[in-house]
């Protein structure tokens, strides 16, 4: 156990065990310390006035100190009084993997920090949006059902084989765009890359079109009327760029609605337009018109193309509760209905998403196909056939019977047993010396193998990933990129002894540093850097020290001149001291 559990975590599934990491706490320097309490006091200042209630309640429920970035461990210790969990992970990690972890109330946080250089906004999950965006809302019980409920159902959703391919460019442009000094023409290639691979995407997935619900609720959500919004998506609550801007009339306001899935994103720019709606509850009420429109819940032949399409591990349901999980390649279809269906591959049985004794991927370790439907010119369906049906058409044991379905499928062999679901519907008949046609050619042939004919009417679900899942080894994951740390040089090493310095300072442990030798190297030194001066004003203004804040304040002008991007950050860092200290002088 590479991870500290609880009794949320102590249920998590093994394959999802897979994605964590250790959050090495000793690995965030006094850099990253400083961009934290900067980006959380600069946040928490503004949000007060934009963001949904829950917000400001939220972080103090949840634990996260404005000050410190958070240590996992002490979160989960007051996340599991609302019912929940985090465990940390290595930036991107499947989407389908991302919402498994909500379903099991897992909240996944990204543990590496942004640079300063990217103080504002990053393309990478890092702990500022995780930790300060997504595990504040939680604490709202109504949002916390929505966000497990949508994990639940996200989470059976049914991918393209393009999804993943997009997933892979996603993650490796966050990965090199946070990384530094990372040329700006291999960013611009990654960008592109992204952009032709949607610009090409086919018709979206089901997993696609799930995302983007995700991205317009769980990330950029706004709450309200779109004449006077709140925030509480992740990424606006934790980007202090966006949540100004989204703010602007610059930004188009529509009211949520089921369009949300059919409106796609561009993870590197700024979005044009968001999404308002009236209250949380409305959010599930979204996502169930969603659900709807799922295989998960129509089945039907649409939905086993979709997993034929999505060459990936998969479940159909049929109407008398078994499930068949693999990975499934062909289907025959008569009048719109799957007359019969083939996995390739490792295949498991399963009722009610446990797996049948004796019908493993051991036992179907090639393939696993079967007839399905109606037999012909029969109104009675095999599974609502009593026992007098089922002698009266000789389908009992020990009968050698030819059996032909809808479709031009036949089975002839003889009958073994028969396998019942708890409502002793017939799920499996099971045959030997067995043939199954459809018109001339030749299914399945076996002579003294055992053969397991599927029962049932229709399929009334398919849906991602298989229905037991012990059935199947799903710790496959491999990493194709991890995140790049910076490296350090003298002068970095340097620059971060002097932020603990400071830090110390602020902190009480030593306060014998001498500040304005701080600065003074600061300025010397290091021209570009400007959050550590900042921190040195607050000191000095803390201290009363108003000679020393005047110079380190008319220094950060000449900062700003030399580095106009830098300009409204300073600006902002300076208002926010500058405010603190006039109301407790008014206090």
């Amino acid at each position: 156990m590479t991870y500290t559990s609880n009794p949320v975590l102590d249920k998590l599934p093994v394959h999802l065990q897979q994605y964590i990491k250790p959050q090495d706490y000793s690995d965030y320097s006094a850099i990253d310390q400083a961009v934290w309490r900067y980006v959380m006091r600069k946040n928490v200042d503004y949000l007060s006035k934009v963001a949904h209630t829950s917000y400001l309640e939220g972080l103090q429920k949840t634990g996260i100190s404005i000050d410190y970035i958070p240590n996992m461990y002490g979160m989960n210790r007051i996340l599991k009084e609302i019912g929940w969990a985090a465990v940390a992970v290595d930036g991107f990690i499947p989407p389908s993997a991302f919402m498994e972890f909500q379903a099991y109330n897992v909240l996944v946080i990204a543990s590496d920090i942004r640079q300063l250089d990217h103080i504002e906004y990053t393309p990478a999950p890092d702990i500022i949006h995780e930790g300060a965006g997504h595990a504040p809302i939680i604490a709202n019980p109504e949002y916390a059902e929505y966000l497990r409920r949508f994990g639940e159902i996200g989470s059976k959703a049914i991918s393209s084989a393009k999804d993943y391919e997009l997933y892979e460019a996603v993650r490796h442009l966050s990965i090199i765009k946070e990384a530094q000094g990372t040329p700006q023409d291999k960013i611009d290639k990654a960008e592109n890359r992204i952009e032709e691979l949607q610009e090409n995407m086919g018709e979206p997935s089901e997993i696609a079109l799930i995302r983007n619900l995700h991205w317009w609720t769980v990330e950029y959500g706004l709450i309200g009327t779109p004449e006077n919004p709140k925030i509480y998506g992740a990424g606006l609550l934790s980007s202090i760029g966006e949540s100004a801007w989204c703010m602007t009339n610059e930004v188009e306001k529509k009211p949520y609605s089921l369009d949300a899935a059919y409106t796609s994103f561009d993870i590197t720019k700024p979005q044009p337009q968001l999404f308002v709606t009236p209250d949380f509850a409305y959010l599930s009420q979204v996502l169930e018109e969603f659900a709807n429109t799922m295989a998960l819940r129509k089945g039907g032949l649409s939905g086993i193309n979709k997993l034929i399409a999505s060459k990936e591990l998969g479940t159909i349901e049929l109407s008398t509760g078994l499930q068949v999980s693999g990975n499934f390649d062909k289907v025959i279809s008569y009048e719109g209905k799957p007359a019969f269906f083939q996995t390739n591959g490792p295949t498991a049985l399963s009722f009610r998403d446990k797996e049948l004794v004796g019908h493993s991927i051991k036992k179907h370790a090639a393939s696993f196909g079967s007839p399905m439907g109606k037999l012909k010119g029969i109104n009675l369906a095999i599974e609502d056939m009593s026992p007098l049906d089922l002698k009266a058409y000789n389908i009992f044991e020990g009968q050698h019977v030819s059996l032909e379905f809808e479709g031009e499928i036949k089975i002839t062999g003889e009958i073994i047993t028969g396998t019942r679901n708890l409502q002793g519907e017939i799920i499996l008949v099971t045959f030997k010396n067995c043939t199954v046609t459809h018109k001339d050619n030749v299914l399945f042939k076996s002579d003294d193998e055992m053969y397991s004919m599927a029962v049932g009417r229709e399929i009334v679900s398919a849906y991602n990933g298989p229905a037991d899942l012990s059935s199947f080894d799903l710790v496959t994951h491999k990493v194709s990129s991890t995140t790049i740390k910076p490296k350090n040089n003298t002068s970095h090493s340097q620059l971060e002894a002097y932020y603990e310095q400071v830090r110390q300072y602020r902190e009480g442990k030593n306060i014998t540093i001498s500040r304005h030798k701080v600065f003074e190297a600061i300025r010397d030194t290091y021209p570009n850097d400007w959050l550590l001066p900042v921190e040195l004003y607050e000191l000095a203004k803390e201290n009363g020290d108003h000679d020393f804040a005047h110079e380190i304040s008319t220094y950060l002008q000449t900062v700003k001149l030399n580095n106009p991007k830098v300009g409204r950050l300073i600006d902002d860092g300076l208002d926010l001291i500058n405010h603190k200290f006039k109301t407790e002088e008014l206090n």
